[in-house]
């Protein structure tokens, strides 16, 4: 997580989707391949949020550093005992320690700008051999998505500022990262099963724990119902429930890692 919206983080609205959040890091971490073969060097964490993927990243006589700007996530990843060093920074500002094995991002980057340069400055800190893996949602031209700023823009003209949380297209990533090392790029979308939640629309409640949260953060409390209201009514046709209240909704990623080549100075 990063400090782009002014609120922390809510940890408990964040893990009501818990397990399908949590598949996309899995398959990028499968994608890495065996950290044990990395090069000498720390596992970076980065965007670690609430340590939900520490588990998988422990390595035996590597050290896992967990980076994240939100202290009630800090704090949540702390209690998970999974890394050995946290620290509480801005991905934009981060600088590790000394050349890393892994850099291990998983839906943290969306929430910065600058991707041109932030992500030589990234490579830069690996080791020789070192692995850069990125995953980031894709998602902010469907439905799901764009209704929180079309909406918010039409009731409340002025008050979201900027375009939100974002990504270049593929082959931006591929010309910014292919002199940098060997690029692997690609895409998936997860149609996920989301359960009924009361009376709620269920891809409301999973988008206003993240996406939402800077145009939420932007109004007051009777706006935000307001708006709420509004969304909830427009995305029951694009996303209907089924007869139990739950909704198959599908959600675009966009993966890509990269494996420093040479030996330059760090």
């Amino acid at each position: 997580m990063t400090q782009a919206a002014t609120a922390d983080w809510d940890p408990g609205t964040y893990h009501r989707f818990r397990g399908l959040r949590l598949r996309p890091a899995m398959d990028l971490l499968a994608a890495v391949g065996p950290i044990g073969a990395l090069p000498a060097g720390d596992i970076v964490d980065l965007g670690c949020g609430s340590g939900a993927a520490g588990p998988a990243l422990v390595t035996p006589g590597r050290r896992l550093v967990g980076v994240d700007s939100s202290p009630a996530m800090l704090e949540e990843a702390r209690a998970g005992g999974c890394h050995d060093a946290l620290q509480r920074a801005d991905i934009a500002e981060w600088q590790a320690e000394g050349p890393v094995a892994l850099l291990f991002s998983n839906a943290a980057l969306h929430w910065l700008e600058g991707h041109e340069a932030l992500l030589p400055r990234l490579v830069a800190q690996l080791a020789p051999g070192g692995v850069l893996a990125v995953q980031v949602p894709g998602q902010n031209a469907a439905p799901s998505h764009r209704l929180w700023r079309e909406l918010a823009e039409q009731m409340f003209p002025g008050r979201v500022a900027g375009d939100g949380p974002g990504i270049l297209a593929p082959e931006a990533y591929h010309a910014i990262l292919a002199p940098l090392g060997e690029v692997s790029l690609w895409e998936t979308t997860y149609w996920q099963d989301l359960p009924a939640v009361e009376e709620d629309h269920p891809v409301r409640r999973f988008t206003e724990a993240t996406f939402a949260r800077p145009v939420l953060a932007a109004l007051d409390a009777a706006e935000t119902q307001r708006l709420v209201r509004a969304y909830e009514a427009e995305i029951e046709r694009h996303y209907p429930r089924r007869a139990d209240g739950s909704v198959l909704f599908p959600f675009r990623r966009v993966f890509f890692s990269l494996r420093r080549g040479g030996a330059k100075d760090f």
